[in-house]
């Protein structure tokens, strides 16, 4: 006869009923042990004493189902989604098939049929692995840097950025730093902090943000480089970009943990901006580097110290550009129209380019050959660009800037057509016309300029 596949289930009710056979168990003890009716016991005791323990399985098993959609359907539905929808899911599919096709099949069954055509892959399947990097063997060989966007003080404060330096061979907090969004700036100032307590890395690993790498490759200016990249140029620093964020994994796993962690204590300390969490951040990675910090490969410290006057440091840790000299003396900068002070070095400055350095604090030098040049303002106006592009990691500071300004400035005042065309309204009001010939005011005038006729007679 062979081997009978059965189901657990069965099992249990042969062994139940074999008892109520042997006399062992009451044909009630049997229906409640099985969460059968009595009736229902007896049907299968019937069919065991005719057909044995094997007649128990379900008559419908190894039998195809009686609402089976027939194979021809099944081949002609997936001749069309090869033909038409070879790129769509199961779900996207289904629907176009009933409503461009006229054949209705559940979602469920295209996937079935998809997949096991070879059209669709599950998610599971398509799912792609990225093999581990190793750490680098020395501490300062290279530092991981990115910025998380979050609500780091909750409730308590507005969202903000943290800047986060973490060495890759050790992964010890280098350098934390709360900051309104990732702009050249704000990296300036935490890389400024960086290299005074720990001197210069050797390379920095970041993303493809714009602040590290020059987005469009026909850019005519900037040789390629961004002024944060222009900076560590200068430094004697390799920056480099990671072409996934799961290559810089390190960095983007202790964003999490930071998200968990340092939330919940800054909580516990009460901090509610930014300028106490900035205060509070040391404490805070001394204690998680003496927790978490690793042992690198190699005993090596690979930072170098920084010789630098601080004047120097801070022409390096700035914006640089360079501007054309107008005939008049002029140049553009940032939407404003610069004028130089008419002097024996500027008047010889017509035709050529001086250099302008823009600093964190809003302060503008502008250079010719190592000499400052002194010049005006000649346009204060500053706003946002209209439909400027504006980067997503941008975004929170520049709605923050342009509110700011909203509420300083005076509504614009909007002019019907009339004002435009110059007319002026007069007198009369909307309604009913006035009586002027029963208008005691006009009857008093008409008298008095008779009477006054008459004297004059």
């Amino acid at each position: 006869m062979g081997l009978i596949a059965m189901s657990e289930r069965d099992l249990q009710r042969i062994e139940v009923l074999s008892k109520v056979i042997d006399g062992r168990m009451t044909l009630v003890s049997a229906a409640h042990v099985l969460a059968l009716s009595e009736r229902q016991v007896r049907r299968l005791l019937e069919r065991i004493r005719t057909g044995g323990a094997a007649s128990i399985r379900h008559k419908a098993i190894g039998r195809l189902s009686n609402n089976r959609i027939g194979s021809g359907v099944r081949d002609y539905v997936l001749s069309i989604v090869r033909e038409r929808y070879w790129d769509f899911g199961p779900t996207l599919a289904a629907e176009k098939l009933a409503e461009l096709d006229g054949l209705t099949v559940s979602r469920e069954t295209l996937r079935q049929w998809m997949t096991a055509a070879g059209i669709w892959r599950s998610r599971q399947r398509r799912r792609t692995f990225h093999q581990p990097r190793l750490r680098r063997e020395a501490y300062g060989e290279l530092v991981q840097i990115d910025g998380s966007e979050h609500r780091w003080f909750e409730d308590r404060g507005p969202p903000c950025t943290l800047l986060v330096f973490i060495d890759d061979a050790t992964g010890k907090l280098m350098q934390l730093r709360f900051v309104r969004s990732e702009s050249a700036f704000s990296y300036f100032a935490a890389l400024e902090l960086y290299l005074q307590d720990h001197g210069a890395p050797v390379a920095f690993y970041s993303d493809k943000h714009s602040v590290f790498r020059v987005a469009k490759k026909d850019a005519k200016g900037g040789q390629g480089m961004t002024q944060f990249g222009r900076a560590l140029c200068e430094l004697n620093i390799e920056i480099l970009c990671a072409n996934s964020s799961q290559a810089k994994g390190r960095v983007e796993r202790m964003n999490q943990t930071l998200q968990d962690r340092l939330i919940k204590d800054m909580r516990l300390a009460g901090i509610c901006d930014m300028q106490a969490g900035n205060a509070f951040l040391p404490t805070f990675m001394e204690g998680y580097n003496a927790r978490f910090a690793v042992a690198p490969a190699r005993s090596d410290n690979l930072h170098r110290p920084v010789n630098l006057a601080l004047d120097r440091l801070k022409d390096i840790l700035c914006k640089r550009e360079q501007r054309y000299v107008g005939a008049q003396l002029t140049f553009s900068f940032e939407r404003q129209r610069i004028m130089l002070e008419e002097t024996d070095i500027t008047r010889g400055l017509v035709g050529r380019y001086v250099e302008t350095y823009a600093f964190s604090d809003g302060r503008l030098d502008v250079r010719w050959k190592g000499h400052s040049l002194p010049y005006r303002v000649f346009d204060k106006d500053q706003r946002v660009t209209h439909a400027a592009i504006t980067e997503n990691k941008r975004l929170s500071d520049v709605l923050s800037y342009i509110q700011e300004r909203q509420e300083q400035l005076p509504r614009p005042k909007v002019k019907t057509n009339s004002e435009k065309n110059g007319y002026t309204p007069r007198g009369r009001k909307p309604g009913r016309a006035k009586d002027f010939m029963n208008d005691p005011a006009v009857i008093a005038r008409r008298q008095q300029a008779l009477s006054d006729l008459d004297a004059a007679e």
